[in-house]
């Protein structure tokens, strides 16, 4: 998987529920911490749409604990041959704990995201590039979700986005909270190549996704 165009994750924790997302997604963000039995799901797992591993930490937003039984659960997760790409915290790249799973993702020819999530605020705009500088030079796509209080925090992570899309650098943005809905929508028209929406907004692991269908019909409306 290259994400040199823009790709729309249909996330969940159930795997069986790929084919309603078919006519929708171009993968399945596959939340291994909050599924029963993730190894399982991917042994058996034939579903059309590549898989998007992720097992977000509780550190950062997610409900896996424990980083070694983590990060192991993640490495076995690239064996599989459905499994396209993971997600990995910059965080955990940067202490060197992600390494091994890094190195075991490219053997086994999985791209990597290195992602980034702020529920507090919005970095400024300083910031925001070398968090994403930092994520693309470990990882395939760097991925920020920061929490918008204001319009003007939108528009300095456009502005971020375009001006590193133009430098060659592949990311993923978007602002969390109701204010910055919208840039789930926006954003790949500034260079955003990933973006994630549950199959129904009840499960919606990230403040102000929009449903699948919903965020599929205004990219696409938009990209028009």
């Amino acid at each position: 998987m290259t994400f040199d165009s823009f790709t729309l994750a249909a996330s969940t924790a159930v795997l069986a529920d790929e084919p309603r997302a078919r006519d929708h997604a171009n993968v399945v963000e596959f939340r291994m911490d909050l599924a029963d039995d993730p190894l399982t799901q991917l042994a058996n797992y034939d579903g059309n749409l590549p898989v998007l591993a992720t097992n977000r930490a509780s550190w950062e937003g997610g409900e896996a604990t424990g980083d070694e039984s983590r990060l192991n659960a993640l490495e076995t997760a690239v064996e599989y041959d459905a499994v396209a790409a993971i997600d990995l915290e910059l965080e955990c790249l940067l202490s060197g704990e992600g390494n091994r799973v890094i190195e075991h993702a490219r053997k086994h020819g999985s791209a990597v995201v290195a992602s980034i999530h702020d529920f507090e605020e919005t970095p400024g705009g300083k910031r925001m590039r070398e968090l994403l500088e930092q994520a693309t030079d470990y990882a395939d796509v760097g991925k920020l979700a920061v929490t918008a209080d204001s319009r003007s925090d939108v528009l300095d992570l456009l502005s971020v986005t375009n001006r590193l899309t133009e430098r060659g650098r592949t990311v993923a943005t978007m602002a969390m909270g109701e204010i910055g809905r919208h840039s789930r929508a926006v954003a790949p028209i500034y260079g955003s190549k990933i973006g994630y929406a549950p199959l129904d907004s009840a499960d919606a692991t990230a403040p102000g996704q929009y449903d699948l269908v919903t965020l599929s019909r205004l990219v696409r409306e938009l990209q028009r």
